[in-house]
């Protein structure tokens, strides 16, 4: 994995100044100047880490780093060099890294950086470590989830091993709660869990998921919203797995966590699709008794979105069409064909005449005409589309030229054969093809 190195320490003195120029960049120098002159660092530092916080719950997570970075300078301003707080804030920013992708390696060597200050750290004698030994469980887990992070999954098992083992004995001497432990090992089980599916060995990766959620429902409530990545992961290795079941009834336990929650009516209408390809997906391996269950949340997910304009009703349409593609295959082909018929208005005036959804259109409507015995109504859609896929990705693309191979079978019927063939004409280029980059074959 290649990823962008920079480092991620500067000096003392660019510390100071990032620590110091809290306010926005419209404040005057000389506000700036009283600020860094009256406004003690350890002020700064709880206001820094109190910003990063509400950035991160918000998932503003460039602006979280800013303030992150921030709390590393002031740290070291209020401690010292050699103080485990350093080590840290060093490890709050490597978790912070982490939330972005491409960043791992960011991460890791903040991490790093975290251990070689832990490794040295001064602890004051009224001290009794319990803080020390908390801060390297949170080492040891950032550095297994960084190390995953860069598919390094022998060294990230090492990290998490440790950070289990180190958490499990500060729980038999008192120094760590039971709820403390919970939330450590939910985390914990749910990294090995990853690491596990990183390396395809999904039936190894199958109890440390399980184990994470119960831990987390535990310690968190069965309607926590930090259930739903558990959920959704686990039920992503259930149907790999063929727990078709299992993973239709953690997908709904999802769904219905997020509608608790009364969340946007995008993550309602996605947490509704995932559930109906579940159930797809089951009816394909041979479970038809799901069929209730899809048709059901296609038809919610697209009731999130009925009313849409603009890029919502862009994906109405392609949930419409992923529903069609549902009922065409459990023999409801008459209903996909009058749904189909319905949207085509609608494509040309979101996706323009000229665009791959009204091309796709054009040749399952010829296909259902072709089934119902309509060779006439057949032909003009599949010459609609043909016409179509060639401006858009010429007359050599695999996909234009399957749809030429199914006009030269199409004319081979007696009832189309003797009707002269006329090449494909390329229409005038209109607004809809600005709309669209050509495809590659």
């Amino acid at each position: 994995m290649h990823e962008s190195q920079e480092s991620p320490f500067s000096n003392h003195l660019d510390e100071i100044v990032a620590a110091v120029s809290l306010t926005a960049p419209e404040k005057t120098a000389s506000t700036l100047m009283q600020m860094a002159v009256f406004q003690p660092p350890r002020e700064k530092l709880q206001l820094c880490e109190e910003k990063a916080k509400s950035y991160s719950s918000r998932h503003e997570y460039k602006k979280a780093i800013q303030e992150l970075v921030r709390c590393v300078a002031l740290t070291r301003i209020c401690y010292g060099d050699a103080h485990w707080k350093r080590a840290e804030a060093h490890i709050n920013l490597a978790r912070g890294y982490l939330q972005l992708k491409g960043l791992s390696l960011q991460a890791k060597q903040h991490a790093e950086k975290a251990k070689e200050i832990l490794t040295n750290a001064v602890v004051p004698p009224y001290d009794d470590h319990a803080e020390v030994f908390k801060c390297s469980i949170e080492l040891f887990h950032t550095l297994g989830r960084a190390s995953l992070a860069l598919q390094k999954f022998k060294e990230a098992a090492e990290n998490l091993t440790k950070a289990e083992t180190l958490s499990k004995e500060l729980l038999q001497c008192g120094r760590i709660s039971q709820e403390e432990w919970m939330e450590i090992q939910a985390r914990t089980k749910l990294s090995f869990a990853q690491v596990y599916q990183g390396q395809k060995k999904l039936k190894e990766a199958l109890p440390h998921y399980q184990e994470a959620l119960e831990y987390m429902e535990t310690s968190k409530g069965d309607k926590s919203l930090e259930c739903l990545p558990v959920l959704k992961e686990l039920a992503g290795v259930e149907q790999a797995l063929g727990l078709h079941d299992a993973s239709i009834n953690h997908l709904l336990q999802a769904h219905l966590i997020i509608l608790k929650r009364k969340s946007s009516s995008e993550e309602a209408m996605l947490s509704a699709l995932c559930v109906a390809r579940a159930a797809v997906t089951s009816i394909a391996s041979g479970r038809p008794e799901h069929h209730d269950v899809a048709e059901l949340y296609f038809q919610e997910s697209m009731a999130h979105l009925k009313a849409a304009e603009g890029m919502g009703k862009a994906k109405f349409l392609s949930i419409q069409d992923e529903y069609c593609h549902f009922l065409q295959v459990t023999g409801q082909e008459e209903k996909a064909t009058s749904i189909l018929r319905e949207s085509l208005e609608s494509k040309v005036g979101v996706f323009g005449d000229l665009s791959p959804e009204v091309a796709e259109t054009y040749r399952l409507l010829s296909g259902a005409d072709l089934a119902q015995g309509n060779h006439s109504g057949a032909h003009k859609k599949l010459k609609k589309c043909l016409q179509i896929q060639t401006l858009l990705y010429g007359p050599q693309d695999k996909r234009t030229v399957a749809t030429q191979q199914s006009m030269d079978v199409l004319f081979k019927v007696p009832e189309m054969a003797g009707k002269p063939r006329q090449p494909p004409k390329a229409k005038p280029a209109c607004t809809g093809v600005a709309q669209h980059t050509a495809g590659k074959s």
